[in-house]
């Protein structure tokens, strides 16, 4: 008879089924691992990854259009940008309203700032029309409260929006009012606005009710004021006007204001209609330039492939993408000059910086110590104060070209332009970038054991086989870290080419700065640097296809 043996898990000291126990134990080392690194990774994400993925999204960000003016793009929709045919007034009276409101907000000339990037004069077009929009209707106005002093007064104006008490609210519109101004000014709106319109006001007075809510919202939060205590802006009474003028019931309603309100109908009945479109074409007459309104529906969407097209050197059309005037053509030839420079910048590198790092693995400590604080000493200067000093030699009254004078290589009437071209640059970015190509190659170069060198000789090679055949190969990796190192450093500079690069050279970073310091066109240079950064990877691709990133090292 055999014995029988219990089949049951394999248990832990502590009584625990050994499989939970190790499970639970690999748990908690990853997270004592996760634990070491998450400064680190937090620090990565912030500094690195974030800056990133915003100019990425910035690239093709593009709502402030939508934003600033979204009655008006809503009324574009049914526009036919491609014809002769201006925008109808339903588009202009559109453009009052949210024109009048993004000057209160100071937004509109950030818009007409963006716009300007696409076609030149728009931004004086919506900085003139911002200071005199609130004149739009002046007549009209005056007429209504001819008619009654009440219309002047902000307390009147409050109990007519907020209806009877008990009465239903509207607070739909007030929220959408709310939503439009956060989005208006980047920024969410935190706080209690103290109004919301009844219900039966604002079935009878649509217009009206959202031109106050917008008063309201803007008065209580941005503006921290009262809004019962705040006479409404113009474009509430304007509303108003509309709203009676185009045979607002008022037979059955018995509320706040309902003998004003029908004095004002009856009153306001002989007036003529504001002409939306005229009004803006006296503000500023390029208002009727066709284009200034494709632009506006072109670039309408929230995101935009236009600075990318712009980064490209072409444009955005309603007749779809086209190339720019050759004029215009520069960003295309800044991108080749970039890389060419940058190519012969690392070529030079290698050259010069080979025999000082074979010099520095070779020589005896002593020597080759004294060498490497030489090598390092450019380190401890400013880069600035390195560039200037390129600049006072290049010159054509330079150090060099006194020399060159003095030996009588150079005629004194032919002294050679070394500055503010492609040539200072090159000279003087190698110079600065030098020391991060030796380091590398002299940290793989004090690796390669002497004795192969040696043993390749007493096999009969000379001594220019035993270098190229047996120590060249093993210093190959060197070569490969430094120039990937240098390439990437060479070609996002933008202070050294600004100082001796003059117009012939200069790198498409400098535009990229242009565009982030003076102009302020953050999206193109967004575009730029998403370029510059798709080049850099595809071109490190192409090295890890052809070289391979695991034969580079650094010792």
């Amino acid at each position: 008879m055999s014995d029988t043996t219990d089949s049951g898990p394999v248990l832990a000291a502590d009584g625990t089924p050994l499989k939970r126990s190790l499970n639970r134990a690999l748990r908690a080392q990853k997270m004592r691992a996760l634990a070491l690194i998450a400064p680190l990774l937090i620090f990565v994400l912030v500094t690195f990854i974030a800056p990133i993925a915003d100019m990425l999204f910035r690239s093709v960000e593009n709502q402030i259009v939508s934003n600033t003016l979204p009655n008006t793009v809503a009324t574009l929709n049914d526009w036919d940008g491609t014809g002769d045919t201006m925008p109808g007034e339903e588009t202009f009276e559109a453009l009052y309203y949210d024109m009048f409101l993004a000057a209160e907000s100071k937004r509109h000339t950030r818009l007409g700032s963006r716009l300007n990037y696409e076609e030149a004069g728009i931004s004086s077009m919506f900085r003139t029309s911002g200071r005199r929009v609130d004149d739009v209707g002046e007549d009209q106005i005056d007429a209504l409260e001819d008619i009654d002093e009440s219309w002047g007064d902000e307390a009147f104006w409050f109990a007519l929006m907020s209806g009877a008490d008990g009465a239903a609210k509207a607070d739909d519109i007030v929220e959408a009012q709310r939503t439009r101004l956060s989005r208006l000014n980047e920024t969410g709106f935190s706080g209690e606005v103290g109004f919301a319109p009844s219900q039966e006001i604002a079935d009878l007075l649509p217009r009206t009710v959202r031109a106050y809510s917008a008063f309201a919202v803007f008065t209580a939060i941005a503006d921290g004021d009262v809004v019962a205590e705040e006479e409404p802006w113009e474009t509430v009474k304007v509303a108003l006007i509309e709203d009676l003028r185009n045979g607002a019931d008022l037979s059955g309603y018995d509320g706040p204001g309902a003998e004003e309100l029908r004095a004002a109908q009856e009153g306001m009945a002989d007036q003529p209609a504001i002409d939306y479109k005229q009004a803006f074409l006296d503000m500023n007459e390029d208002w009727g330039d066709l284009d200034n309104w494709k632009t506006i529906k072109m670039y309408a969407p929230p995101f935009t492939e236009g600075y990318f097209l712009n980064a490209i050197d072409m444009q955005k059309t309603p007749e779809g993408f086209q190339a720019r005037p050759e004029s215009e053509q520069i960003y295309i030839k800044l991108f080749k000059r970039t890389l060419f420079m940058s190519l012969m910048i690392t070529g030079s590198c290698i050259l010069l910086a080979y025999p000082v790092a074979f010099l520095l693995a070779n020589l005896p400590m002593r020597t080759s110590s004294l060498l490497m604080i030489l090598v390092l000493l450019p380190f401890w200067t400013s880069l600035l104060v390195r560039t200037s000093a390129w600049k006072v030699m290049l010159q054509q009254q330079g150090v060099i070209n006194d020399t060159l004078v003095w030996l009588g290589l150079v005629d004194d009437a032919s002294r050679l332009v070394m500055i503010n071209n492609q040539f200072g640059t090159i000279v003087a970015m190698t110079h600065i970038l030098l020391p991060f190509m030796i380091l590398p190659m002299y940290s793989v170069m004090s690796t390669i054991p002497p004795y192969y060198v040696r043993a390749a000789k007493s096999l009969g090679a000379t001594n220019w086989t035993a270098f190229w055949r047996v120590y060249f190969p093993q210093s190959v990796p060197g070569i490969g870290a430094g120039s990937i190192l240098v390439f990437i450093l060479a070609i996002g500079y933008y202070i050294t080419p600004e100082i001796v690069g003059g117009t012939t050279g200069t790198f498409i970073s400098n535009r990229i700065a242009y565009h982030i310091s003076i102009s302020l066109n953050w999206g193109l240079a967004a575009a730029l640097g998403s370029i510059l950064l798709a080049a850099v990877l595809i071109l490190y691709w192409a090295y890890d296809k052809i070289v391979g990133i695991d034969n580079v090292k650094l010792g």
